[in-house]
């Protein structure tokens, strides 16, 4: 991947996360981008994009950032300059979840101790 893509992929993340915090802030509050990748001609994009919430609540909000495209587009249009604005196709990020899944079981397995924490408890226990 080139630095010209990666600057890419990092701009268009931040100016969307930036339009829906700001232009729709009460319907984007459990919306996060958390990915762009943009082709390397530049002419399409995936937004991948994480949503809090049960299934249904999921459903709904890509659905409403799907009718939101064209003026979310339009609204990068006049915040990026470029010479081919990239189509964006959204894309629910399947990694979120998991990721979530995951910390919660390492929260219920409770705090791990190091070898040097367990050395210094049984040293200040010794008589």
């Amino acid at each position: 991947m080139s630095n010209r893509t990666i600057r890419v992929n990092e701009l268009l993340r931040r100016e969307l996360g930036d339009i829906l915090r700001k232009r729709y802030q009460s319907d984007a509050v459990a919306v996060t981008v958390t990915e762009v990748r943009v082709a390397p001609d530049l002419r399409d994009a995936r937004v991948f994009i994480a949503v809090v919430g049960d299934a249904d609540f999921i459903e709904q909000k890509m659905r409403w950032l799907r009718r939101q495209a064209p003026a979310i587009r339009e609204e990068l249009s006049k915040r990026i300059v470029l010479k081919y604005l990239p189509k964006i196709e959204y894309r629910l990020d399947e990694k979120t979840p998991k990721a979530t899944q995951l910390l919660r079981l390492l929260d219920a397995l409770g705090p791990v101790k190091d070898e040097e924490e367990t050395e210094y408890e049984e040293n200040e226990h010794a008589p």
